[in-house]
């Protein structure tokens, strides 16, 4: 088991900036992805950006030269530097971690919002 924990989001406004972190505990030694997800009213989840194997990163379109996601081994934690931040950057922001056996675990959610 895999406990990932996000905190960083907030209120901010258009053009602005957030960091987002997420730390996993528990079976911490097999991990293979983590990545964040997000989820606006009404639409689906979707990928926002992931690491796999510590290095390689993968960006929705949406984000590229905005976002940039980046992780910590020695601390288990990934992290979403998100610049230039739009309104329709306003979502759930889901914090995910899969591991050797390919199951995912799930974090409880930060809200972002932007707006003026």
């Amino acid at each position: 088991q895999v406990q990932p924990v996000e905190s960083g989001g907030g209120l901010v406004q258009p053009g602005g900036s957030l960091r987002l972190s997420c730390a996993a505990s528990g079976s911490i030694f097999s991990i293979y992805i983590m990545g964040w997800y997000r989820q606006a009213p009404g639409k689906q989840r979707e990928l926002v950006a992931n690491i796999i194997g510590g290095s390689s990163t993968n960006y929705a379109d949406s984000v590229k030269g905005r976002f940039t996601i980046s992780r910590d081994n020695v601390k288990n934690t990934v992290y979403l530097q998100m610049n230039s931040l739009k309104p329709e950057d306003t979502a759930t922001y889901y914090c995910q971690v899969v591991v050797a056996d390919l199951s995912a675990y799930w974090g409880q959610g930060t809200q972002v919002t932007v707006s003026s």
